[in-house]
């Protein structure tokens, strides 16, 4: 079988794949790996029984590793101009003018015939499963609640059209994809991502405090820096307001993204130096989310927040904003507090937690009986796959 992914960063849907592939049994399956971007911080954590494929000609061709035709140049300065033209923000939109521009003409079909192939996440990816490989069965992940309108809702349709069976990690993703493409809604079926409280627990305790500082409260978000999904404004700005009410804390923020250079003005132009901390990016964050007091999770949309299961793992109480498919692992007052999207409340809901022990202990201790991980989602994984 083959897996297709973007890249192995630390992200959720990336994070998810590599634990799957920890998972899986290789006395079963024969399993092949493409990317379309190395060296991602998670890569190392694949394990050796995946034969990892060497890097596509035209992807080596955009990093300058190999020289490109006369045609290939053309097509990189059409995409080039092309996201410069229009609102071409969303991902989805450049992944639509990659592959349209350069990838489905430069990108042979791959010889290998597999008898599953599965992009595990949605756009190139998918595009490249659809277009470029021989399979008996092909599978799209979707690993967000994807809001496809208009041209990109028309363009793309095809590609969901040609797969076998669709997998959505959530109920709310999967009720919202059924409402984009409702002809397709009998190939689609809810896997969510896969969660080893193992290996997590294991992770945590691989640094005994990473945190260098002597901050009693530790406030902790880990997501992609960005604002329309993952909310760092109201992050932001729910850090000012708990520093105007003259609480002494440090909220850290692990990610990257291209809001970073937003974020970084915000807090310069706010005197949130010492107290709102960008970490950046590790393969290991776990040690983070066992030394801090809480966290905070500030999205407007997730497919599921993979980011919440793992602290609910660790115990460390959440104040989370109530998007799409909260609910999914949420208790409301049981095991973190889910608040309204706005600053103010997440601010207030902090403030709630820090101001009552008891709440905040019987949350910890709510989390400790909590049922960790979910393993015995792989075994739809394998009915899926017919293994």
């Amino acid at each position: 079988m083959l897996f297709v992914m973007d890249y192995l960063s630390t992200a959720g849907a990336e994070k998810s794949l590599v634990t799957l592939l920890n998972e899986l049994d290789y006395n079963k399956l024969d399993v092949d790996l493409q990317l379309m971007t190395y060296g991602g911080q998670l890569q190392k954590y694949v394990p050796d029984q995946v034969n990892i494929l060497p890097p596509l000609e035209y992807r080596k061709f955009q990093w300058g590793e190999v020289p490109g035709t006369f045609s290939m140049w053309v097509s990189k300065l059409r995409y080039s101009l092309g996201i410069r033209i229009g609102n071409n923000r969303m991902h989805m939109t450049k992944a639509r003018k990659w592959w349209s521009y350069g990838g489905q003409r430069h990108i042979p079909v791959f010889d290998k015939e597999y008898d599953v192939a599965i992009a595990y996440s949605q756009c190139v990816p998918t595009f490249y499963v659809v277009d470029k490989v021989k399979a008996k069965k092909k599978i799209g992940w979707v690993n967000c609640i994807f809001h496809l309108e208009g041209k990109e809702r028309q363009w793309q349709q095809r590609f969901y059209e040609a797969l076998d069976n669709i997998v959505l990690v959530s109920d709310a993703a999967l009720t919202h994809l059924k409402n984009v493409y409702p002809d397709f809604k009998d190939k689609m079926l809810l896997i969510p991502d896969l969660i080893s409280a193992r290996a997590i627990n294991k992770m945590s305790m691989e640094i005994d405090n990473p945190f260098q500082d002597d901050a009693g409260v530790r406030l902790l978000t880990a997501a992609r820096f960005d604002d329309k999904d993952k909310g760092y404004d109201i992050t932001l700005e729910a850090c000012r307001i708990l520093m105007e009410r003259g609480l002494k804390f440090r909220w850290y923020a692990l990610g990257g993204g291209g809001y970073q250079e937003t974020m970084e003005k915000y807090i310069e132009d706010h005197n949130m130096q010492d107290t709102f901390i960008i970490l950046g990016t590790t393969p290991n964050p776990y040690p983070y989310f066992k030394n801090c007091t809480m966290y905070v999770q500030t999205s407007r949309h997730e497919g599921f927040g993979l980011s919440i299961a793992e602290a609910r793992i660790l115990n460390r109480p959440v104040v989370t904003t109530e998007f799409d498919s909260v609910y999914y692992q949420m208790i409301p007052d049981k095991n973190g507090l889910v608040v309204p999207i706005d600053p103010v409340a997440v601010a207030d809901g902090i403030m709630r937690l820090l101001e009552d022990k008891e709440l905040y202990d019987s949350i910890v201790a709510f989390q400790r009986q909590e049922k960790k991980g979910n393993l015995e989602e792989l075994d739809k994984f394998y009915s899926l796959i017919g293994c």
